[in-house]
């Protein structure tokens, strides 16, 4: 159990006791300063009016039915300011946690939080019209991380790429790449403003020319503009996977839109809504009610020349998610499409399910610096950095730690050459090297032919230095920053705090002699507090996607 979860049942029974409820928006976190102890909490405030009485009384009433069971790990309560009661925790509970490291060792943190609830995580989908860029990656590490996370939390999790492959982008990567491949044949077809026009676009239309030489030229313009659409989406597609395979980035399904208007789904969804009465038709086109789930205004569904928007296959794609059963949709979108979520979440309530039920995640732009300056980038014009380009340049751990290292919906300055440093400075290094050092001191321990003969429940009460304290209390918020990350969908409170617990330990390491202890018995509980370290940092690292090195 948790401190905090240990501190909430002592005070639901003393609640109980004294007859009233544990009231809802209680706090129990720790406290701004150490000398408050390590547990604070706001409940005698909340009881005033319940017990009528004055914040400060009821706390005293508190501390005393609390002392009175004599509880096992608090060694004193105090009372602060107009009533917060201060737990100070004894030695033994921070001790026992690391025995529950040790003997939960890749497990420690896993938890049935979520009680197999069905949850699909739907991610990147970049449209398939060209390489992925740096944007791209960052939306990947956050998606697999947070699958990861739920995961170890007990949630049954489902990943999913949607492939737009039935749009407007689609039509237009196939001119882009038919005006390239009759440029190739001498034709001086003029590259359309809104074409794509990176390299990779030439690059196709040469594969095209070798493997069906004039072929296309003979062809209807419009049949030959659909086949360079299939065959380039189809390549860009597998140039995608290839890219997220090499970044350790997983999705179990990979869905077409195209599927949604081969299976009428888009007419079953417009069938659904008009039977609710939730759609009309206005200018020829046909809108949806949105408003009535409090989006701005209503939104088109159907344009006028017969067109779909993308809303109307996003809603039959969301349906279909929730016709699979699944009970929370988690989107992570770019940041420019924040306009959007209304809309969407106007959808989600329309088929009958709550708003909650679709969680959206936003993505910010990624800034690559090179040598301090900001590498200018667009996507249209073919003038960015690929995902592959990266993850060659710094490798996957650095890019991962490093794309999850802040808020994902706060701008990230990425520095190429700092990534890529074996210094402290550079923040997966650093954490990498924590794990790495505590390998290299049982690698010395082995040659000197030490060993841990003594079971750590046996030297354990020997970790009593106040920087062993330390680094056993940061070992037990391992389990809060888990449910944390999942509870608010969050992957970078993991980051901050793996960089905390590596920044203590590489202080205690520099300070306090391990091997060198001056008691056997001393030497080996600290042996064993390093080895929890290991295992923390090793699972904390693997939920991030991100490897843990023995040697570095």
């Amino acid at each position: 159990m948790s401190v905090m979860g240990y501190i909430k049942d002592i005070l639901q029974k003393t609640l109980e006791r004294l007859g009233v409820s544990f009231p809802e928006k209680t706090k129990i976190e720790p406290p701004r300063e150490k000398r408050f102890g390590d547990v604070a909490t706001n409940v005698a405030m909340l009881l005033a009016s319940q017990l009528k009485d004055s914040p400060r009384n009821i706390a005293e009433k508190i501390r005393g039915l609390v002392l009175q069971n004599s509880p096992e790990y608090i060694e004193k309560i105090e009372i602060a300011g107009p009533g917060f009661l201060n737990f100070f925790i004894k030695h033994s509970f921070w001790q026992k946690g690391v025995l529950e490291v040790l003997n939960k060792k890749d497990d420690f943190g896993r938890s049935m939080t979520g009680g197999g609830k069905k949850v699909l995580i739907e991610y990147v989908s970049a449209n398939p019209t060209g390489p992925l860029h740096v944007g791209h990656g960052r939306g990947a590490a956050v998606g697999d991380s947070l699958a990861r996370l739920l995961r170890f939390c007990g949630y049954d999790v489902t990943t999913e790429y949607y492939i737009n492959d039935a749009g407007r982008q689609i039509k237009l990567l196939g001119k882009s790449i038919y005006i390239r491949y009759r440029q190739l044949f001498g034709y001086r077809d003029e590259i359309c403003e809104e074409c794509y026009k990176g390299d990779y676009i030439v690059e196709i239309a040469k594969g095209i020319k070798e493997k069906y030489g004039d072929e296309l030229l003979n062809k209807d313009e419009e049949a030959a503009i659909e086949f360079c659409s299939q065959y380039g989406k189809d390549l860009i597609l597998d140039e995608i996977k290839r890219d997220l395979q090499l970044f350790g980035v997983e999705h179990k399904v990979w869905f077409s839109e195209k599927s949604l208007i081969e299976t009428d789904a888009v007419k079953e969804t417009f069938a659904l809504l008009k039977q609710k009465g939730l759609i009309y038709e206005k200018d020829g086109a046909i809108w949806f009610l949105s408003t009535k789930f409090g989006d701005d205004k209503d939104r088109v569904l159907k344009k006028s020349n017969g067109d779909l928007t993308y809303f109307a296959s996003d809603i039959a794609y969301h349906k279909n998610k929730l016709d699979r059963g699944f009970e929370l949709l988690v989107d992570i979108w770019g940041a420019d499409h924040h306009g959007y979520i209304p809309r969407m979440k106007a959808a989600i309530e329309a088929l009958g399910r709550n708003k909650e039920d679709l969680q959206v995640i936003l993505i910010q732009l990624v800034n690559l610096l090179r040598e301090g300056k900001q590498i200018s980038m667009s996507t249209r014009a073919g003038e960015f950095v690929t995902l592959k380009e990266v993850i060659e340049e710094v490798g996957s751990d650095a890019a991962r730690f490093i794309f999850l290292s802040r808020k994902s919906d706060s701008h990230l300055d990425f520095d190429l050459e700092l990534a890529k440093q074996k210094t402290m400075e550079n923040p997966v290094y650093y954490v990498q090297y924590a794990h790495a050092r505590i390998c290299s001191v049982f690698s010395k321990a082995k040659q000197k032919g030490y060993e841990l003969s003594l079971k750590p429940e046996e030297v354990i009460s020997f970790l009593v230095h106040e920087q062993e304290i330390e680094l056993m209390k940061k070992i037990m918020e391992f389990k809060e920053i888990v449910l944390t990350c999942a509870r608010l969908l969050s992957p970078h409170f993991l980051t901050f705090y793996l960089m905390d617990l590596s920044g203590t330990f590489h202080q205690y390491y520099n300070n306090v002699p391990v091997l060198g202890a001056e008691d056997k018995r001393l030497m080996m509980g600290r042996c064993y507090l390093l080895l929890a370290i290991k295992y923390v940092i090793k699972n904390g690292l693997s939920l991030l996607g991100v490897s843990a090195p023995e040697r570095m």
